[in-house]
């Protein structure tokens, strides 16, 4: 398998032009900011952390993974926006956290070191990517059998296209215009689906609450824009 296999080069371009922003937290990534302790809180009460293997998948300028490692756990991030991962460990210095970044897919990692990680995070990335289920198939095979694997996207409905993207990217300007296609985005009984076909578990679906103004997020029932997912791999 090629790096090639399964990236949009488009995506990636857009991100890496935005890499400089990662940590404004006004700037292009000030959602991600808001929602990050939401993601965080989420994975740290679902898994143990301290002292554990971890990886993120998709890991950008870093945001969650310097929060899992100041978590304790021993984090690689791996992404495909290689000026991304500069600004990632430009922050890394200067937080004195210790993360291993890497460019890399997640299908590649998996060929080069399966059962390696306790617990695998993939957040917003499944909307950005030709095949999220080889994402998920990758991740099966990363995690530890009895690891746990976690995802963070958007779903794909009517109110998520007139929010997530009609307001929050045309309208509002909260999110850069462009970031999501509705096409792209993916319905939890899909993710569901492709987890539970790549040998993992399911364990826990939770909608994920964000008000931009006041930047405030929680988790909630509602899944029918932004959702967290969790599985453990079938020991």
């Amino acid at each position: 398998m090629t790096t090639s296999d399964n990236i949009d080069r488009a995506e990636i371009s857009r991100f890496s032009a935005m890499a400089d922003t990662w940590w404004d937290r006004d700037g292009e990534f000030k959602a991600l900011h808001d929602i990050n302790p939401v993601r965080l809180a989420y994975v740290r009460d679902r898994s143990e952390l301290a002292g554990k293997a971890v990886l993120d998948v998709g890991c950008g300028g870093g945001l969650l993974a310097e929060a899992l490692a100041a978590s304790g756990a021993q984090v690689t991030g791996i992404d495909m926006a290689e000026a991304s991962l500069a600004v990632a460990r430009a922050h890394m210095r200067a937080s004195g956290l210790t993360v291993n970044y890497q460019q890399s897919t997640a299908e590649n990692l998996a060929h080069q070191i399966p059962d390696h990680f306790n617990v695998v995070t993939c957040m917003e990335l499944l909307e950005h990517v030709p095949r999220p289920a080889s994402i998920l198939n990758a991740c099966a095979r990363l995690v530890k059998p009895g690891g746990d694997v976690f995802f963070a996207t958007v779903n794909r409905t009517w109110l998520s296209r007139l929010l997530v993207i009609g307001m929050s990217e045309y309208v509002l300007g909260i999110v850069k215009k462009g970031t999501h296609e509705y096409r792209k985005l993916v319905r939890p009984d899909e993710l569901k689906r492709w987890g539970m076909a790549a040998g993992l578990d399911f364990i826990n679906l939770s909608g994920l609450r964000y008000f931009p103004f006041i930047g405030y997020a929680s988790l909630c029932d509602d899944t029918s824009m932004n959702y967290m997912m969790h599985f453990k791999r079938i020991e």
